[in-house]
């Protein structure tokens, strides 16, 4: 029996290529989650569970370049994703995030540790 979907599930998806600054290919809560985080595996795209990055990414629109307060973070991530991808055995980074500028429901969102996932594309 399949499991139902998360309906609180959120995902963001990033794409970088270099000279430039990572940019959100996709976003979505639910289904729409689920769906992205199923292409990104089918497709062999790492995906990374950070609940509280999703929570800060989410507000970004489609085609948006990370803001500057996020470089860090997503810096990490990717150093991370580099090394995971090169068959290195490394512990995920914990990130030193700025409070959300969100509605207090997306904030509380975040602070509840619903499922989140962020996928990076090359």
């Amino acid at each position: 029996m399949a499991s139902k979907p998360d309906a609180r599930a959120r995902a963001v998806a990033l794409a970088y290529t270099e000279g430039s600054t990572p940019r959100v290919v996709a976003t979505g809560k639910g289904l729409v989650a689920q769906a992205i985080i199923e292409k990104a595996r089918e497709a062999g795209v790492f995906v990374h569970q950070s609940p509280e990055l999703v929570s800060l990414l989410s507000q970004l629109d489609l085609d948006d370049h990370i803001p500057a307060s996020l470089y860090r973070a997503v810096a990490e991530l990717l150093a991370f994703v580099y090394l995971v991808e090169q068959g290195n055995d490394v512990a995920a980074p914990v990130f030193s995030l700025p409070p959300p500028e969100a509605p207090a429901e997306t904030a509380s969102a975040a602070a509840s540790g619903e499922p989140a996932d962020i996928a990076r594309q090359p």
